[in-house]
């Protein structure tokens, strides 16, 4: 910036410097800036390149700013000669301060708050604008172009900027018064933007410039003289406002930081964390808010002070920073104040909230596990289906249990309800574990429906399984009544057909096989017994095999199986092609027999009469012998021989005879004759 200054003077001579801290050292430089700015002769310097010439020429320009009325402090030829960049520096801001700013004027202030009161009076019209000081006023931009605006508007389009563009804006009203006003470029945009306070020297040199392109030289002569009156006053002024800055800006930020720890309302998870708040909180009153009270007091003390001294050197009133104001602290701490209240009762509330919580989770934790207890086995337990082999008495016992479990269930119906209020109540007051009792609650609740609906399950399927059992033990009963007399009858039919039989007529075998004949006809009627009865076994298991259901052992009225029926019905199927065998074997021999008995009854019926007469011949031979012997023994050699003759009739009776004998024929209805008693009857 001051290389930058001192340049915009020598260029009027035809000449610049490149480094402040070189280029001054032999002095030549130095004075010529001093004629350009004062307008004045100094003494013809020394061309030499020694040291002693530099020094001379260095000393001729300090005594001429010495003559100027500028005390020098601390700063020798020497330094300047050596290159010594602070007292290069500080030599220049020297004569910045005579020849740029101290002749500055405004109502009867001069110097650096001459200066100061000409850019607020300049730039009181603009909006955004509120130039208090010669650093952080300008950073935005805006009061550099306002300044250009104000004397130059057609140079400037003020109501473009944005405040939150200063780079934009500071380069704009560099480039502006570098082309238009002959005001070099002294400061960098960059620089002035990332620097939380920019160079306050810097800013006043570069402002003077604007000062001196606006200004009359009458006025900055008013000015500067004015300047010199007030600086010491502005100088403790500027203090203050600086402290007041600072202090202000701390205690805005302790507010800033301080409320949302009390608006935040967040609750904590356990009575403990909530307790540390608490004793927090209790900290923050006892100990961290009452230095702050006082600081908030002092500062208004020393902003009331400040405003006196200035309106009493006439003085415009002070203007903090934006949003430093002593409104702003006052409605930062009402802020503050306002999120104080309540919160210790918040606080409070809290804890006897999470107590409160605390002792309803733990009152859902035993009723949960309580229940948890007695519904552990229940699913699997009515998910059995023990029922498939039950009897029907088994069932019924069954029934029973069931209808016991079912109250059982009911009276549970009160504790799910009350686990779900229980768990409804820590969801509305928030409890920090809800999702985990929520789950265990909504597992329960789900656990219930399942139970609920197993239950109503079991209980129709009990029920369905009783009638059907009910069913099979009707057919089981039925079956019983019939299978028993078609048992028997089998049996009495068994019996029968191995009966031994002995006939000794051909009228008893023909008598046994019309009784046979008839039983015969009997069989497919039995077939269709037997059948219907098998029919209501099947009928039995089919229903049981349709629903599952196991039957276990036998028909409980009856020891008659549809095997034994089978069998013995086989038997039978089995024993009359037998029965007929014999019964037709039996036949053919009455019938053989019935024929020995009519041959031998028909020989016999011959040969019996002719023995008969024969017989009775004989006994008149014995009784009527008449002729002589010769002639009875011719006669009875006749007779004799008319029997021999007739002897084959007589072995053909006795063939027929043994025939008789050996057929066991005993008795003969064709004949009355017999090889023993001859014709007896």
């Amino acid at each position: 910036t001051f290389t930058a200054w001192c340049n915009s003077h020598l260029r009027k001579a035809g000449t610049q410097i490149e480094n402040i801290d070189e280029d001054f050292r032999d002095g030549l430089k130095l004075m010529l800036l001093l004629e350009v700015i004062s307008g004045e002769r100094l003494p013809k310097p020394e061309r030499g390149k020694m040291r002693v010439h530099k020094i001379n020429n260095v000393n001729k320009a300090l005594d001429f700013i010495a003559s100027k009325g500028v005390k020098l402090v601390s700063i020798g030829a020497e330094e300047i000669v050596d290159g010594n960049a602070k007292m290069t520096l500080g030599m220049i801001w020297t004569i910045i301060l005579r020849f740029a700013i101290q002749d500055i004027s405004v109502e009867e202030t001069s110097a650096k708050e001459g200066l100061l009161l000409w850019c607020q009076r300049k730039t009181a019209p603009y909006k955004n604008v509120n130039v208090q000081n010669f650093h952080i006023s300008w950073k935005d931009g805006l009061a550099f172009n306002a300044l250009i605006h104000r004397h130059r508007p057609e140079l400037i389009e003020y109501d473009k900027l944005r405040k939150d563009d200063p780079v934009t804006n500071l380069n704009n009203a560099f480039e502006v018064a570098e082309k238009y006003l002959d005001i070099p470029k002294m400061l960098d945009a960059e620089d002035i933007v990332n620097t939380a306070r920019p160079d306050e020297k810097a800013i006043m040199t570069y402002v003077s410039s604007f000062y001196h392109a606006f200004s009359g030289a009458q006025k900055a002569e008013t000015a500067a003289n004015r300047i010199c009156k007030v600086l010491a006053v502005n100088q403790e002024n500027e203090h203050l406002m600086e402290d007041y800055e600072k202090l202000a800006s701390d205690l805005l930020e302790w507010i800033r930081r301080t409320i949302p720890w009390l608006e935040d309302r967040s609750p904590q998870k356990t009575i403990q964390e909530m307790q540390q708040k608490l004793e927090d909180f209790r900290d923050y009153r006892r100990v961290h808010k009452p230095p702050k009270v006082q600081e908030k007091c002092q500062l208004e003390i020393n902003f009331n002070t400040l405003q006196t001294k200035l309106r009493l050197s006439n003085r415009p009133a002070f203007m903090p920073s934006e949003g430093r104001m002593v409104s702003d602290i006052n409605t930062g701490w009402q802020h503050l104040e306002q999120a104080e209240k309540g919160y210790e009762e918040w606080l409070l509330n809290e804890i006897r909230r999470l107590e409160r919580l605390d002792h309803l989770a733990e009152k859902f934790r035993q009723k949960a596990s309580i229940h948890e207890a007695w519904t552990e086995g229940k699913e699997a337990m009515l998910k059995q289906k023990d029922y498939e082999m039950a009897t029907l008495s088994d069932i019924k016992a069954l029934i029973r249990k069931h209808e016991a479990f079912e109250s059982d269930l009911a009276a549970h119906q009160d504790r799910v309800e009350q686990i779900a209020a229980i768990a409804q109540e820590l969801n509305e007051l928030d409890y920090y574990d809800s999702p985990s009792v929520n789950a265990r609650c909504q597992k329960i609740c789900d656990q219930w429906d399942v139970l609920g609906s197993l239950t109503h399950s079991r209980r129709e399927a009990l029920e369905k399984t009783e009638k059907q059992l009910e069913t099979i033990d009707e057919l089981h009963l039925e079956y019983a009544k019939r299978a028993a007399p078609f048992n028997n009858w089998m049996e009495s039919a068994m019996e029968d057909l191995q009966d031994m039989f002995i006939v000794h007529t051909i009228e008893e075998i023909e008598g046994l096989i019309a009784a046979h004949d008839q039983f015969k006809a009997t069989l497919p009627d039995a077939d269709r017994e037997r059948e219907a009865i098998l029919g209501i076994q099947r009928e039995a298991q089919r229903i049981a095999d349709l629903h599952s259901i196991k039957l276990s052992g036998n028909n409980p009225y009856t020891s008659v199986t549809p095997q034994v029926i089978n069998s013995k019905w086989e038997r039978v199927q089995q024993l009359v092609p037998t029965r007929d065998r014999a019964l037709q074997d039996e036949q053919s021999r009455q019938q053989c027999n019935e024929r020995l008995r009519r041959q031998f009854a028909g020989q016999a019926n011959i040969v019996g009469p002719w023995m008969q007469t024969k017989m009775e011949e004989i006994g008149r031979i014995s009784i009527e012998m008449h002729g002589t012997l010769e002639d009875q023994l011719q006669h009875l050699k006749h007779y004799e021989q008319s029997i021999v003759d007739y002897k084959p009739n007589l072995e053909l009776l006795e063939q027929q005879h043994q025939l008789v004998q050996e057929a066991l024929i005993f008795d003969n209805k064709h004949t009355n004759y017999t090889m023993e008693g001859g014709g007896g009857a």
